[in-house]
C-alpha cells in the first residue's frame, strides 16, 4: 500500500540520530538530548540524516537500499512517493524574524538545537562546497569526503584564485588543503590521531655535530592574547558582525584578527574564535627533522608522535622538503581543542524597534555648511523615536518614480525655542541674550572658545516659514527635563543674518547642525522646482504606512551672495554722495593668506536701491548699478528723486548672482 512520512526529522544536535524524536526545551519536563550527544549544535548531523532517508527511498540513488521502496503490483507505483516524504519543520514564521526576535516568541532559543529546517535547508555541507569551488576553477580530481560541515552561506566577490578562496573556509572549518596521489585532498583536523611513532632510530642524522630533531617552543608574548573574527551575521539584513575570544590571564597583548566571507550565527562565529585562539596556543613548539626517503607516504596534515629526549610530540606536519632525505616541519597540536564546547548562545543585536508612526523630517534651505557641497544643494534632517536605524529620502517631481536622494543614518537633534530671542549682535559674541530651548532628545555640550571659532555647535533655528538662522553657542546649560539654556552666541553665521529688528519667536525650528544632518544633491535647474519627499524605515518598502509624504521646493539659499558690510557715504563739496561698501564671500573666505577674498561669482556686479524714505517699506526711488564696490549718487540726482539734497540717505545694496539674481540685501542710512 502507498506509505506517506507525515513527520520525517532530526534535531540539528551532535548524535541527533540516534534518537530522531527527542528534542531540547529547557521549559519542559519531556527535554532529552539524544544518546551520547555532546550536546552542540550539529546542522550537517540534521542534513545527513534527512540526505539518507531520501537516498534509502530514491530507486535513482546510487546509495538506494534494494528492495525498500518496491513498485505496487496493484496501483503501479512505488511504495513511496518521494514528494509524499514531509519534513519536520518547516516553519511559517519568517527567518529570521523567527527565531531571533525572542520578544515576540518565546521558542526562539530552542531552534539551535531544534528540528526546524527553516534557515537551514538552504546551506551547503563543506565538502560539497569546495567540490563545487574546484569544479568552477577547472580542477577536477579532488576528494573532500573527509572534512564535515555546513556551510551557511559564502561569498567571493572579486577575482582569486581557487587558495585564496578556500583558504578562509580552511581557517573557520579547521582542515588542511594538499595535493596527494594526483588529487587535491582535504583534511579535517578533528578526530585525527597519530598514526606513526617516530624515535630518534628513525631519524636521518644531517651532520655529525648536529641535533637529530630541532624544537622550538614560541614565548607567550608572541602568541595571541585574542582573536578577532569578522563575519557576516546570518540575523536580519546581513549586517557585519564580530566574534571574539580571549584568554583570561597571560602577558601577551597580541590580538589575532580574520575576516571570513562567510554567513554565520552568533555562536557559530564565536565557536570558531575560540577553537582559533586555543589551536595557536596548541601549535606553539615547533618541530624540523629529516626523515629517510622510505617515509615516502608521510604526506602534509597527517599526525605523528615523535619521540625526543623524554617527552613525547604529538605533530602536525606543514611542510615536506625534498632532496632525497626528507625535510619535515611541523607543528604541536592538541586535537581536543577542536571538539566543540558548548557556547551559550550569543544573541544577536535585536533588530530596531518598530517605529510607531511618521518620522519627523525637516528640509532646511540654508547656505552650504562646508565649501566643498554643491552650492545648489540643500539639507534634509530626520528623527524619530524609536528611531528605526536608518532613514530614506525619496524625491520625485510627480507621486510616483521616487528615486533615493539621501540616508540617515543617525537622528538629528531637533526642538523648539521657549520664549523670544531679541535682536542682538551678528558676527560677533553676544554676552547678553541668551536662547532657551526644549529639545526631543540627545544632548547639547558646551565647548571651548577656540571650538566656537571653529564652527562647533552650529544650529539652525527657523526664524519665520522656511527661513533659517544660523547661530553658534558656546554654553549650554541643562535647567530642566531636555530643556537648555544657550549662552555666548554668534548670530548669522553663514550670511543668514536677519534684517533688523527681527527676533527669533517662541515655538521656533531649532535643529543641531552636527552631522546627522545631510546634504541632499541638486543641480541648479532644479532649484525653485516643487518636488514630492517621501521619508521613511531603509529597511521598508517605500510605500509602507511608516512613511512621510511631503512637498517641498529648494529655493537655492547657497547659490545667493551674502549681503555687503561697512557701508560709508562721503559727501563732497558740491553734495555728490560717494557710497562705498565690502563685498563678502559665500565660499574659501576663511583664509587669511590672499589680499583679496575670492569673487564666487561669474562677475562683480550690485545693485544699489535708493529708497525714498527710512520708512520700513519704503518705495525705491532710484536704482543704481554697479561693478565694484563703490558708486556715486549725484546731487542731481538726490534733487529729482527726493526734491533736494537730503542731509540723510536710505539704501539697500544687494551683490548681483547671475544664476538668482540679487542676493541678501545690506541696508543703511548714510
Amino acid at each position: 500500500k502507498p506509505v506517506w512520512f507525515l513527520e520525517l526529522g532530526c534535531p540539528a544536535v551532535d548524535k541527533g540520530a540516534n534518537q530522531p524524536n527527542v528534542f531540547v526545551d529547557p521549559k519542559s519536563s519531556e527535554s532529552f538530548f539524544p544518546y551520547f550527544s555532546n550536546r552542540t549544535r550539529d546542522d550537517a548531523m540534521q542534513r545527513a540524516y534527512l540526505q539518507a532517508f531520501h537516498d534509502a527511498f530514491d530507486p535513482a540513488s546510487p546509495d538506494a537500499v534494494a528492495g525498500l521502496n518496491p513498485i505496487s503490483s496493484i496501483y503501479g507505483g512505488r511504495m513511496l512517493d518521494l514528494s509524499r516524504m514531509h519534513v519536520y519543520c518547516w516553519d511559517a514564521r519568517p527567518y529570521p524574524a523567527f527565531p531571533n526576535r525572542t520578544r515576540t516568541w518565546g521558542d526562539g532559543p530552542n531552534y539551535a538545537l531544534g528540528h526546524w529546517i527553516s534557515g537551514r535547508i538552504a546551506s551547503v555541507s563543506l565538502g560539497a562546497l569546495l567540490q563545487h569551488i574546484l569544479d568552477d576553477y577547472g580542477f577536477y580530481l579532488s576528494d573532500a569526503h573527509a572534512v564535515s560541515g555546513m556551510v551557511p552561506g559564502f561569498v567571493i566577490d572579486r577575482i582569486m584564485s581557487a587558495r585564496d578562496a578556500i583558504q578562509p573556509l580552511e581557517l573557520a572549518y579547521f582542515f588542511d588543503s594538499l595535493e596527494s596521489e594526483g588529487r587535491i585532498v582535504f583534511r579535517q583536523r578533528a578526530g585525527t590521531t597519530s598514526g606513526l611513532t617516530l624515535s630518534s632510530a628513525d631519524l636521518v642524522e644531517t651532520r655529525a655535530d648536529a641535533a637529530l630533531a630541532h624544537i622550538t617552543r614560541a614565548q607567550e608574548t608572541d602568541l595571541p592574547a585574542a582573536a578577532k573574527v569578522a563575519y557576516i551575521s546570518s540575523a536580519g539584513a546581513y549586517p557585519q558582525a564580530i566574534a571574539e575570544a580571549r584568554r583570561i590571564s597571560g602577558a601577551s597583548h597580541r590580538v589575532a584578527t580574520a575576516t571570513l566571507p562567510l554567513v554565520l550565527d552568533a555562536s557559530s562565529a564565536s565557536a570558531i574564535a575560540d577553537t582559533w585562539l586555543f589551536e595557536n596556543w596548541a601549535a606553539r613548539e615547533k618541530a624540523t627533522f629529516t626523515l629517510p626517503p622510505s617515509q615516502l607516504a608521510l604526506e602534509p596534515g597527517d599526525i605523528v608522535t615523535l619521540q625526543a629526549g623524554d617527552r613525547s610530540y604529538l605533530l602536525r606536519i606543514t611542510e615536506i622538503g625534498e632532496h632525497g632525505a626528507r625535510d619535515i616541519h611541523a607543528l604541536s597540536i592538541d586535537p581536543s581543542v577542536y571538539g566543540v564546547v558548548p557556547i551559550s548562545d550569543r544573541p544577536d543585536n535585536p533588530e530596531p524597534p518598530t517605529p510607531a508612526g511618521k518620522p519627523l523630517a525637516l528640509f532646511l534651505d540654508i547656505p552650504p555648511l562646508t565649501d566643498d557641497t554643491s552650492d545648489s544643494a540643500g539639507y534634509v534632517a530626520g528623527a524619530q523615536s524609536p528611531w528605526p536605524g536608518t532613514l530614506a529620502v525619496w524625491r520625485s517631481p510627480e507621486l510616483s518614480g521616487f528615486s533615493l536622494k539621501a540616508l540617515l543614518p543617525t537622528p538629528a537633534i531637533t526642538g523648539v525655542t521657549v520664549g523670544v530671542l531679541p535682536t542682538g549682535p551678528v558676527w560677533r559674541l553676544d554676552h547678553t541674550n541668551t536662547l532657551i530651548v526644549d529639545i526631543d532628545s540627545g544632548t547639547l555640550e558646551s565647548i571651548t572658545r577656540l571650538q566656537l571659532l571653529g564652527g562647533e555647535n552650529l544650529a539652525a533655528i527657523e526664524r519665520t516659514p522656511d527661513h533659517w538662522e544660523l547661530i553658534q553657542f558656546e554654553t549650554a546649560t541643562l535647567i530642566g527635563t531636555h530643556r537648555y539654556e544657550l549662552s555666548t552666541l554668534l548670530r548669522g553665521q553663514r550670511g543668514t543674518e536677519a534684517a533688523p529688528g527681527t527676533i527669533i519667536p517662541a515655538g521656533a525650528r531649532f535643529v543641531l547642525l552636527d552631522g546627522s544632518v545631510l546634504p541632499v544633491t541638486m543641480s541648479a535647474d532644479e532649484i525653485a522646482q516643487p518636488f514630492n519627499w517621501k521619508v521613511g524605515p531603509a529597511s521598508r518598502d517605500i510605500g509602507d504606512s511608516s512613511y512621510l509624504s511631503v512637498a517641498h521646493t529648494f529655493r537655492g539659499v547657497g547659490l545667493l551672495p551674502w549681503s555687503p558690510v561697512h557701508l560709508r557715504g562721503v559727501r563732497n563739496a558740491g553734495g555728490d554722495l560717494t557710497i562705498t561698501w565690502a563685498r563678502r564671500t559665500r565660499k574659501y573666505g576663511d583664509s587669511w593668506l590672499p589680499e583679496e577674498i575670492p569673487l564666487v561669482e561669474d562677475s562683480e556686479s550690485y545693485r544699489i536701491d535708493i529708497l525714498a524714505s527710512s520708512a520700513p517699506n519704503a518705495a525705491v526711488a532710484r536704482t543704481i548699478t554697479a561693478t565694484s564696490a563703490t558708486t556715486t549718487y549725484t546731487a542731481a540726482q538726490q534733487t529729482t528723486d527726493l526734491g533736494s539734497i537730503s542731509p540723510s540717505i536710505t539704501l539697500r545694496i544687494s551683490q548681483l548672482s547671475r544664476t538668482l539674481g540679487p542676493g541678501t540685501p545690506a541696508t543703511a542710512t548714510l
